[in-house]
């Protein structure tokens, strides 16, 4: 039966997201909010919801390396793989306000993780872990980050994508669809990562290369068809805003949830994983300085999916 669930979760992603990214863009055209907003709020808190429930599952259970492994691998594979498949489908505008702004707070919440996570400031025993007190932190940075987003809505700064007044649902089908599409979402996520762990297991890979690669891949894929469907319907700021907002949920409101559920271990190893990670999100910066443009191209998208193949074969020779 979880080999059945396994082939039908990848229907659901793909129905759910198709219905998000309707269902989200015309309340955005509707109620006169960019994509941008939408796609940072609505669209990142639906297609979290699979890391969401894997890591309140692992923290209740205890199994810290799946918890942090799933996130920071997620993360990682949301910048190099997701905005990378986006790119070859569409090139990606990336805002000059997302350069300044999202990414950088995204930035700020990886480099917060790494000094909560190894430097153990509220933890008596100098263990290294993520404390519930950390978890709190991480919670009240992820509170700023909401409150960010609502001064974005009421003071506009987001740019309206002007789109055809019939491509606009009425409301009430609107929130059917962002409803059957974070439904559709989370079971199919959830059903994915099942059926890739009991596939993992049988093979006897470790809990914290599961993490990183199969779990993380596994529920990173609701960003992957969300940003892709977006980027194929030229909806661009929602495939940008998924990921960045994606990866703030994860980094802030995911682990500080499952921190404060449960304190999560810490192994130093995941430190070379961080960086990865530190250098995914700086290479995006550094990619629109050096091409002085405002958009990933699709060449550009094909070295973001060559640099992720290369860091999961060094995760599989790592062990």
């Amino acid at each position: 039966m979880v080999y059945i669930l396994f082939v039908i979760g990848f229907v659901f992603l793909i129905k759910g997201a198709d219905f998000l990214v309707v269902g989200s863009s015309s309340v955005a055209k509707k109620y006169n909010v960019s994509d941008m907003v939408i796609g940072l709020t609505i669209v990142s808190m639906g297609t979290s919801l699979p890391e969401l429930i894997v890591n309140l599952m692992a923290s209740s259970e205890g199994v810290d390396q799946i918890a942090i492994g799933n996130v920071v691998g997620s993360n990682i594979s949301n910048i190099l793989l997701i905005l990378g498949v986006s790119a070859i489908i569409y090139p990606l505008t990336i805002k000059q306000q997302t350069v300044i702004s999202e990414i950088p707070y995204s930035l700020i919440a990886i480099l917060l993780l790494a000094f909560l996570a190894n430097a153990p400031v509220f933890n008596p025993d100098y263990s290294l872990l993520i404390s519930r007190l950390d978890g709190l932190v991480l919670l009240l940075f992820f509170l700023l980050f909401m409150v960010y987003i609502v001064n974005l809505m009421r003071q506009g700064k987001s740019d309206l994508i002007e789109s055809p007044p019939e491509d606009m649902l009425p409301i009430s089908k609107s929130v059917i669809y962002i409803v059957l599409g974070v439904v559709g979402l989370f079971f199919g996520g959830k059903w994915v990562v099942d059926g890739a762990v009991e596939i993992a297991t049988a093979f006897g890979l470790s809990e914290k290369l599961i993490g990183l690669t199969i779990i993380a891949i596994g529920t990173s894929l609701p960003e992957l068809v969300t940003s892709a469907m977006a980027a194929y319907k030229k909806s661009t700021d929602i495939a940008v805003a998924n990921v960045i907002g994606s990866n703030i949920f994860n980094l802030l409101w995911v682990l500080g949830l499952s921190a404060v559920i449960d304190p999560i271990t810490f192994d130093p190893a995941i430190n070379t994983d961080i960086i990865v990670l530190i250098a995914a999100t700086c290479l995006i910066i550094i990619n629109l300085i050096i091409s002085r443009r405002s958009n990933l191209n699709r060449v550009e998208g094909i070295f973001f999916v060559f640099f992720y193949v290369a860091y999961v074969t060094y995760l599989v020779l790592r062990g």
